[in-house]
Formats: structure tokens, C-alpha cells, sequence
């Protein structure tokens, strides 16, 4: 996976049946860097014809791996978590290029991948089937737990839900065609290259990556094809819902785990020091883009006054821009441009309606916004029924 001698930035290829390989149509996209906007990197922007070569790998590889020794799963898994282990400071580096992670936030998308690739492997003992008497009298039934076949894994998340989405289903004995973030190629590629190193067989897990405008149009020919079995899908309710139509054309089961909009309640009893700086690191940490960084704080009223003075306090304390130019900065630019401006019109549309910001100034340099503490947000508004964190429409 290395740049041709001639580019600058990394190149991203695609990897269809155990072969690194560009587009079939040599069209690339460019990767950039949320916080400065620079280009780091390129991939190749798949064609139709590249996913469905992707999907016929996997689903010659599917006749062989579902037949594999549990054990063959497990030892790949095994070697392929001690692979990853030696990549930290490469992992750390893509990271910071592709999505601008901090350092509070590396540890996830390192440290847990090693002992989830394990956790995983040992999951290769419970694939066992059951006996039971029948009800016919004399009779037994026996259940064996079978794979499914080619499953799909659109995704716009870092390593760590990458690596769930392909690992669970490849040790159930599924083939896999991965589609990864127009933003983050090359790290969720890493992923592939480390099952690759540890010996997984051609064809089992395909990568394809494709430019944000080419997404929509490849995502559908791959859940149309009629040898994918299963879609698995993390993001927004907006796109789980077109993904979830296009699945119901062909009576596919999806998995989706979509946004949601986590509130904290705090009673009048409760610690209120401790509680405050629980709602900062929830809301803030990777500058909110967790599913479940909080959103929304529900207070009794006995609470209120001093929840929100000790608030505005911790939130006037953080500091967004660049963790690694800025040692005054603490937490970095959103996942793309795009964010911060859905943000800032869900803010503005709640002070139309009457909310008011107590931090923040409801601007944005590039992908970089400051934190925002606002009150009065009332059932109805955009800000409190819908996502903040990801692009909006």
C-alpha cells in the first residue's frame, strides 16, 4: 500500500480477491485533513465494475471459508492483533491526517482493536450447534449454526467499529466486502492490511472505497447484488433509512446503528461538581463525535442554577483547534466541513426560538468550532431532536 514514486501523498488502492489494485477506471479522489484542509493522502474511487468484482470474490472465497477449521479463524485473529500491535505510531499518524484524532482518543482506536481482535478469536468456541428432544416421540433435533453468506459494510467511523463490522462476521464463517469513509481510506484499509499479513485467505474481505459523490450510486449497486446477503451499516438515521429502502427492495436483513441524541439527567441531590465535569467530558471528548457523547442535559430545577454557572465554567476552560500545533488546544476540528456549519444552523435556529448561548459565539474556522453551552433548548427545536455530531442536510 504504498505511494508510487511520483505522488506525495499516500495512495489508498482498492483490495478485491487478495490484490491491491487501483479503480478500473484509474479515477481517484483526494483525502483531506479536517483541521487544515490539505490534501494527505488519495484513493481509488471504485467503479460499478470494481464492487461487483468485489462481491463475486467474496462470494467464491464464501464456498471454502465457510468450510474452514474454527481454529484457522482464531490463529488469523490472533496474528493479526499482534500484527496491529507493532503499527502504533503509523496508526496514530493516519489518524491524525485523515480525521484529526487527539490523543485522549488514540487509545480507542489502538489499544482496544488488539484486545478485540482477541476477544473476538475466542468467540470461535461458542459457534456450536444443539441437540433437543423433539416432539415426536423418539425423535431429536439438531441446530448448527451456519454463515450467512456475502455481507456488506458501508462505514464512516475509525478503527475500532471497522474492525467489529469485518472480524464478527469473517470468524462466523462470512465473506466480507468492506466500503470505507470517503474520509478515513487509508486507516480503515490498515484494518485489511493486517487480517491480509495474518494470513487471511483471498477473497474473504474486500476493500472498496469511493469518492463522497460516486458513494450513494456504488452503495446501491452492492446491496442490489444479488449474492450479498446481509447489510451492516453505522451512521446517520438519514442514511440508514436510504440504506434500509434499498435493502427492503430486495428483503435483505440490515444491521443499523444510527445516531441517536443522548440526554444526562441530574436530580437535586446529586454531586453537582462531579456531575459537571462528567457532562464536559461526555459532550467534548473527540469534540462530540461519539455516539454517545451527551448531548442534552435534563436538570431538576434545585439543581439548575449551580449545574449551570459550574458548567459554564469547565466549557469556557476547553479550547478547540489543533492539539498538535496548539498546546492550548484540547480537543481538535470536527470530521469534516461540513459539520460544523449543520451545527452552527441547528444553534441558530434554537435562539430564533428563544434558547440562549451561554459559550460559543456560533462560529467556525474551517472544521474547527469552538465548544457551545446553550440553555432553554425546548422539545421541537432541531437542536433538541436531532444529532449534532456528522453532516447535515
Amino acid at each position: 500500500m504504498c505511494a508510487p514514486a511520483t505522488m506525495s501523498v499516500p495512495f489508498t488502492p482498492l483490495y478485491i480477491d487478495g490484490q491491491w489494485r487501483p479503480s478500473s477506471t484509474g479515477v481517484t479522489f483526494d483525502v483531506r485533513n479536517p483541521t487544515s484542509g490539505k490534501v494527505v493522502g488519495t484513493a481509488a474511487a471504485a467503479s460499478a465494475e470494481d464492487c461487483t468484482a468485489a462481491v463475486e470474490a467474496a462470494s467464491r472465497a464464501f464456498k471454502t471459508w465457510e468450510n474452514s477449521p474454527l481454529s484457522q479463524r482464531r490463529d488469523i485473529l490472533i496474528r493479526a492483533s499482534d500484527n496491529f500491535a507493532k503499527k502504533r505510531e503509523e496508526v496514530a499518524k493516519v489518524a491524525r491526517e485523515e480525521t484529526a484524532i487527539t490523543e485522549d482518543w488514540l487509545p480507542v482506536n489502538f489499544e482496544w482493536p488488539i484486545d478485540q481482535m482477541r476477544d473476538i478469536a475466542s468467540a470461535t468456541m461458542r459457534l456450536k450447534g444443539e441437540t433437543g428432544l423433539s416432539i415426536i416421540p423418539g425423535g431429536q433435533v439438531f441446530t448448527q449454526k451456519r454463515a450467512i453468506g456475502v455481507v456488506i459494510v458501508p462505514w464512516n467511523a475509525p478503527v475500532i467499529l471497522t474492525l467489529r463490522a469485518v472480524a464478527v462476521p469473517i470468524v462466523c464463517g462470512n465473506t466480507v466486502v468492506l466500503k470505507t469513509s470517503e474520509y478515513s481510506p487509508k486507516l480503515q484499509a490498515m484494518i485489511v492490511e493486517v487480517l491480509e499479513e495474518a494470513g487471511l485467505p483471498a477473497g474473504v474481505l474486500n476493500c472498496i472505497s469511493t469518492s463522497k459523490e460516486d458513494s450513494p450510486a456504488r452503495t446501491t449497486d452492492i446491496i442490489a447484488h444479488p449474492k450479498v446477503r446481509k447489510i451492516n451499516f453505522t451512521g446517520s438515521d438519514v442514511v440508514g433509512r436510504i440504506i434500509a429502502q434499498e435493502a427492503g427492495k430486495y428483503l435483505k436483513p440490515c444491521v443499523l446503528e444510527l445516531g441517536g441524541k443522548a440526554p444526562v439527567v441530574v436530580l437535586n441531590d446529586a454531586d453537582i461538581p462531579r456531575a459537571a465535569r462528567a457532562i464536559t467530558s461526555s459532550a467534548l471528548l473527540h469534540s462530540g463525535q461519539i455516539c454517545m457523547s451527551t448531548e442534552r442535559v435534563i436538570v431538576q430545577k434545585g439543581a439548575a442554577s449551580e449545574l449551570i454557572n459550574t458548567l459554564t465554567e469547565l466549557f469556557k476552560r476547553v479550547k478547540a483547534g489543533d492539539p498538535h500545533l496548539d498546546r492550548a488546544a484540547h480537543i481538535g476540528a470536527l470530521f469534516s466541513a461540513d459539520s460544523p456549519g449543520n451545527a452552527i444552523s441547528m444553534l441558530k435556529d434554537a435562539v430564533d426560538q428563544g434558547a440562549k448561548v451561554l459559550v460559543g459565539d456560533l462560529t467556525k474556522e474551517g472544521a474547527i468550532m469552538q465548544p457551545h453551552l446553550v440553555v432553554d433548548v425546548k422539545p421541537g427545536m432541531r437542536l433538541w431532536d436531532r444529532e449534532t455530531f456528522a453532516p447535515g442536510k
